[in-house]
């Protein structure tokens, strides 16, 4: 005997109340981008006034160092490989997925990010500075002080830690011992050159003494 119970039609079954055209509506350009690449409805997406990129590769003008860089990139990619393959800048290096390492330290709008965590696709029209900005005829005295105290071995930290000690005493100046070692919590050092990393920042501190 048959339930009559489970013979709705479709037009009785429940909904689940999700849109895909609302979800485009509410979702950011970088999130849409990637659902429509992994197959989502790409004419939603348009309607719905999202800018859409992809799928395939796109080429989009990034301000890398001060300098406009036509990048052709694909929705999925991210910032550091945009930044290696694009504009042929390695100083930020693929150390970790998860941004634990901080080797691929940068600067967006002014604030320290990992490369390897942001899309590409979300930093147009906004302002990057990767290490690369910091050498030169004249480098950073950040750099200069990693030079006089050794504080690189393989070299494959030493830029994201470059950068972090930057930032950090431009922050605070005046900065301790105590306070540079938890300034730099966020990088790591296989080679185990915390301890020059550290007489650096400190011979920042002091002028370069």
């Amino acid at each position: 005997m048959k339930d009559s119970s489970f013979e709705k039609t479709s037009a009785q079954r429940p909904t689940s109340g999700y849109n895909r055209r609302e979800f485009f509506k509410g979702a950011g350009t970088a999130a849409a981008a990637t659902a429509i690449a992994g197959g989502a409805g790409l004419a939603e997406a348009q309607e719905a006034g999202v800018a859409v990129v992809g799928p395939g590769m796109k080429k989009v003008t990034l301000d890398v160092n001060g300098q406009p860089r036509e990048v052709a990139i694909e929705p999925r990619m991210s910032l550091l490989e945009a930044l290696r393959y694009g504009c042929g800048l390695t100083g930020a290096k693929p150390v970790s997925i998860d941004a634990s390492s901080g080797a691929s330290n940068v600067w967006i709008d002014g604030k320290v990010a990992s490369a390897n965590t942001v899309l590409a696709i979300e930093c147009v029209g906004k302002k990057i500075r990767t290490v690369e900005s910091l050498g030169g005829d004249k480098p950073d005295a950040v750099v200069t002080a990693f030079v006089h105290n050794d504080a690189m071995q393989c070299g494959f930290c030493t830029p994201g830690f470059v950068v972090a000690v930057r930032n950090f005493l431009d922050q605070k100046p005046n900065a301790t011992e105590e306070e540079i070692r938890a300034g730099l919590n966020g990088n790591l050092c296989r080679c185990g050159t915390y301890a020059n990393v550290i007489m650096a920042a400190l011979e920042v501190v002091k002028g370069g003494k």
